[in-house]
């Protein structure tokens, strides 16, 4: 029986890059790699973990024989910036705190966070701990994907939905997600949210075409066109 693999993992080195970019002698690499978790997990608790929210969807981090290269890519850049960049130098020197090495910050704007994976599933998490009806988040979040420019969404969200006794999965679909062709470009990501009731998992597939291939946003007031079933 076939099973689903991670669509990033599946492609990481064929069309998709390493979001850690440097090389170690093998006696370092286990600190290096300590260092990298560390300063995931602390810009995941300051920028995403408490308001104002800066919608961190990826870090990246290249090393050099002299300095750490951390490059944020955020949805709300500004945030991360502050008022004249106060709030990217602070952050400058509480990674330098953590890794006791010379750090610099680069932020890289998403241009369309409905087109990321992991900033919709943070967006579904957040009205999910506000109790929001779960049907009809996952339904908008899908048509926004889809008026964005996406070719295919799904989304999955399991747990005690709805405040429910029981725990359930729901899935959510519209367009196609070809999971085994390399050539697609597949953006996936996996959050919870953690409510009263227990916690809720919830997991993202963006299908935005073929790579080098620029989405093409619905004409009009937006809308797409559902694929007829046969």
């Amino acid at each position: 029986m076939g099973q689903k693999c991670n669509p990033i993992g599946f492609r990481v080195g064929i069309t998709e890059g390493w979001k850690s970019r440097w090389y170690a002698p093998k006696a370092a690499f286990g600190a290096f790699l300590v260092e990298d978790e560390n300063i995931r997990r602390f810009i995941e608790k300051e920028l995403n973990g408490k308001p104002p929210f800066a919608g961190i969807s990826k870090v990246e981090i290249e090393r050099t024989r002299d300095e750490v290269k951390v490059i944020l890519h955020s949805a709300r850049p500004g945030v991360v910036i502050g008022a004249k960049g106060a709030e990217v130098d602070k952050l400058k020197e509480r990674l330098e705190d953590l890794i006791d090495r010379r750090v610099s910050v680069n932020i890289v704007e998403i241009k369309n966070p409905d087109l990321d994976a992991r900033l919709v599933g943070q967006g579904i998490a957040e009205q999910l701990k506000k109790r929001g009806s779960f049907r009809r988040i996952m339904k908008m979040k899908c048509e926004a994907a889809m008026a964005a420019g996406a070719k295919g969404v799904k989304i999955i969200c399991s747990g005690r939905l709805g405040n429910a006794e029981m725990a359930r999965t729901e899935t959510q679909m519209l367009g196609s997600i070809p999971l085994q062709t390399l050539q697609a470009e597949v953006d996936y990501a996996i959050t919870h949210a953690v409510t009263t009731v227990g916690v809720i998992g919830i997991k993202v597939w963006i299908y935005r075409g073929s790579y080098g291939e620029q989405p093409a946003t619905a004409a009009g007031d937006g809308r797409f066109r559902r694929r007829a079933r046969r």
